[in-house]
């Protein structure tokens, strides 16, 4: 589908190291005038590790924007000059102190394709060994590790509510069901 809005001006509203706000002032293919807010984020990698038990290393920390802790897979930014699986490797060995023998790419996501770009890509980390972590200065995480079952339970019952964690989760579910030659509904 070909672009219906022709960008009549942009004003920059705000600029940090991760977030880029501006406002887009558009016309419509019918002529009709609109405004766009768009926030431009520093791209990103989620991962979702598993070790040979079946069991999740997940992240537990408070998250100023919704005010609460929340519970999610490791991630964080892609730095400049790394690939998405380098910032996926090195964040959670940071954030959680475990590498992983095997890495399956399952893709990425936009989180709000109205207002947000920044795309986010999704591994899955199998064979996953516990060593050391080392969390970036001032960040307060607790490491949590659950069994896979328990976790997707939490994502369909909302108590896990972060966007990327939701979707990784239920991919990697769909993969590993994959994997068993299981017929899925």
């Amino acid at each position: 589908m070909d672009n219906p809005y022709r960008l009549q001006s942009r004003r920059d509203v705000y600029r940090n190291p991760w977030i880029y706000v501006r406002e887009d002032k558009v016309v419509r293919n019918g002529g009709e005038s609109a405004t766009f807010g768009v926030i431009e984020m520093i791209a990103g990698a989620s991962v979702l590790a598993l070790n040979g038990s079946h069991e999740v290393y997940l992240i537990k920390e408070y998250k100023y924007g919704v005010e609460r802790s929340t519970m999610e897979v490791i991630g964080g930014a892609i730095e400049e000059g790394e690939t998405p699986l380098s910032a996926a490797k090195r964040e959670m060995k940071e954030e959680a102190g475990v590498t992983a023998r095997e890495w399956i790419d399952l893709g990425s996501l936009d989180p709000f394709t109205t207002i947000v770009r920044s795309p986010n890509y999704l591994f899955l980390a199998l064979e996953v060994q516990e060593g050391e972590s080392n969390p970036d200065q001032g960040e307060v995480l607790e490491l949590v590790k659950l069994p896979f079952h328990r976790v997707l339970e939490m994502v369909m019952s909302s108590e896990i509510t972060h966007a990327a964690t939701c979707v990784l989760v239920l991919k990697a579910a769909r993969y590993l069901e994959s994997l068993r030659g299981e017929s899925l509904p």
